[in-house]
């Protein structure tokens, strides 16, 4: 059986996708005193995405805890949105709910699960995560927190009573300062997770809710 995620129409996509999002090394990033909202409006063109390996590990896991409901905080242009839709569609059963604050861009990622041939099991929820995933129900099997670095923890903590036990939450750019927090957060055991970090670009840290 072929994977969906080597499909010429998922990977003419993808391969598109990765092509454009070179080109944000060359965007100045706004001041730091920004809101989130204005931080996103300003990033508006801006892809910011996960690596190739980042993607494949995001895939892999689906397909191995074969998740009811995937939830990620970040979708920006849909990247990260299509390995997680593939591996969903590849296991024949669940959902992903992405979120992106800023109205143009999740347009576009949906365009773009569209064109991969993934927008039946896709839905990309515009506005601050905070409150566009309030209203999703429980049990949450994975989450995927890539957005806001600063609103990571926030938004982990908000989704905690509807994980289910065994659920992975993935964090991406782990290396960044700004994730300092968070990370010292699912680290602790008491906090109950068991968390470890992994090696792909700018690191993941992938936590089980124990």
């Amino acid at each position: 059986m072929t994977a969906m995620l080597h499909t010429p129409r998922i990977r003419t996509a993808l391969d598109r996708l990765f092509a454009a999002a070179e080109l944000d090394a060359n965007v100045s990033a706004p001041p730091p005193s920004a809101t989130a909202q204005e931080l996103a409006d300003a990033m508006a063109g801006v892809y910011m995405p996960i690596s190739a390996r980042g993607g494949e590990l995001l895939y892999a896991l689906v397909r191995a805890v074969r998740p009811q409901t995937v939830v990620e905080f970040g979708t920006s242009f849909g990247i990260s949105t299509v390995y997680l839709a593939a591996a969903v569609a590849d296991n024949g059963t669940g959902r992903v709910f992405g979120t992106e604050m800023n109205a143009t861009k999740a347009a576009a990622a949906q365009s773009n699960l569209d064109e991969a041939g993934l927008g039946d099991v896709a839905t990309i929820l515009p506005g601050d995560a905070r409150h566009t995933l309030a209203d999703i129900p429980g049990p949450i099997q994975l989450v995927l927190l890539d957005g806001w670095k600063d609103l990571c923890l926030p938004v982990l903590t908000a989704l905690e009573p509807r994980l289910a036990t065994g659920a992975l939450v993935v964090a991406d750019d782990i290396t960044l300062p700004s994730m300092a927090g968070y990370l010292d957060y699912v680290r602790d055991p008491a906090n109950g997770y068991v968390s470890i970090a992994f090696p792909v670009e700018d690191g993941m840290e992938i936590s089980c809710r124990a």
